[in-house]
């Protein structure tokens, strides 16, 4: 993989990747997406533990690494050694991005924060993932994912009202501060070209979910409301909901703007509903939302799934079945898109994952590869990038440095 061909907006740039888990390398996987050399540095031994992680290990194997390890160059690397750390800063030397998701301090303890490496290297870009950010009474903290969303309001909101605050089935705190710590390295790198300077990005879990929030905190404050969990649905927000058909499927359908209300309503084969007076509105149709959801749902029962879609379609309806894997898999729409694609993987052959995202109409980014196999770039990386001889990586190797 070292010496690859790769392209994308991002194909001249180079990433140290030092993070582990998800928060940090899914920025990595962002990035090296749309074609940046991202080079992760793994512990000698051992590697990132998502290499183990994962529920279903079909054939033995985490398949979760295959894809946010993708498209990333891997080198081993212990840097709490000395030798280590000096390796990191030849590194420094020729890149524009560090990234980093370990708890704030450590970097600093191994002489390698923003000051020691920006001596090296003044243009680098430093970005830093952690639970609470930076600073604060908090910052030194442990803080996974669960506790960032809970902590900025996410878990609160989500669940049935009558059970305890629930997750999401994925680790989408982890998720949301990785993409703004992405953006704000690409926001870095357009001012480190205009001033010749780099800067800190500093992404916190807890923040990246706050972000998310909407208009919770300015409710709460303005009027005094807190949002409760609901389910299926938003409060005052009708009819958009999880509405049952005749063979089983659960469609979600969004006609709560005044319009599409309208058309839903000749879509029923109920004209007189757009202008009754208990539903006419987007207020009234908040009001009386419960109602009108039961309404809804009595006409979907009795219709099949597909019959269903085809006339919401035909009326410019917003509509979709709730999905699993298997049925993206077998979508017209998402195979014609690609937005799911095959890659090859070294042990199992072919293997099905997301494909990159954004799409760029001039400089698309693509998936060249599946997650590397630990160490397999040492050669690339200590030796052409770093200078060092295959006598002193052999040595290197020896001491457990690499």
């Amino acid at each position: 993989m070292a010496g690859e061909n790769r392209s994308g907006p991002l194909s001249d740039i180079r990433v140290i990747e030092m993070g582990t888990m998800i928060a940090g390398p899914f920025c990595g996987q962002l990035l090296a997406d749309h074609g940046a050399e991202v080079i992760k540095l793994e512990q000698p031994g051992n590697g990132d533990p998502m290499r183990q992680w994962g529920k279903e290990k079909p054939h033995g194997k985490a398949l979760f690494w295959s894809v946010l390890a993708r498209n990333k160059l891997s080198a081993t690397l212990n840097a709490r050694e000395a030798d280590g750390q000096d390796l990191v800063k030849k590194l420094i030397e020729g890149a524009d991005i560090v990234l980093e998701n370990f708890r704030p301090g450590t970097m600093e303890r191994w002489g390698l924060g923003y000051e020691d490496l920006a001596a090296v290297n003044p243009r680098l870009i430093m970005v830093r993932v952690s639970g609470f950010g930076q600073t604060g009474p908090y910052a030194e903290r442990a803080g996974y994912g669960a506790i960032g969303e809970a902590m900025g309001g996410l878990r609160y909101t989500t669940g049935d009202p009558s059970l305890p605050p629930s997750r999401a089935g994925i680790s989408i705190g982890d998720s949301l501060a990785a993409m703004h710590a992405c953006l704000g390295a690409v926001m870095a790198l357009h001012q480190a070209r205009l001033t010749g300077r780099g800067q800190v990005v500093d992404a916190s879990i807890y923040e990246s979910v706050l972000n998310m929030m909407e208009s919770t905190v300015i409710d709460y404050d303005v009027g005094g409301y807190i949002r409760e969990r609901t389910g299926s649905f938003l409060p005052k927000i009708a009819p958009s909901n999880v509405y049952p058909t005749r063979d089983g499927v659960w469609l979600v359908i969004g006609a709560n703007q005044d319009s599409v209300w309208a058309r839903m309503a000749e879509a029923m084969d109920r004209p007189e509903l757009a202008t009754d007076e208990r539903y006419a509105t987007h207020q009234a149709r908040g009001a009386n939302q419960a109602a009108l959801d039961e309404l809804i749902s009595e006409w979907t029962a009795r219709i099949p799934a597909a019959d269903l879609e085809e006339r919401l379609n035909r009326f410019g309806i917003p509509n979709g079945k709730i999905y699993r894997a298997p049925e993206m898999l077998e979508d017209p729409h998402f195979r014609a898109r690609g937005s799911i694609t095959r890659v090859g993987h070294p042990e199992l052959g072919d293997v099905a994952m997301q494909n990159v995202v954004p799409r760029l109409s001039r400089t698309p980014g693509a998936i060249r590869h599946s997650g590397p196999r630990l160490g397999e770039d040492n050669g690339y990386v200590w030796g052409e990038l770093a200078g060092l001889s295959p006598e002193e990586i052999a040595e290197l190797k020896s001491r457990g440095v690499i």
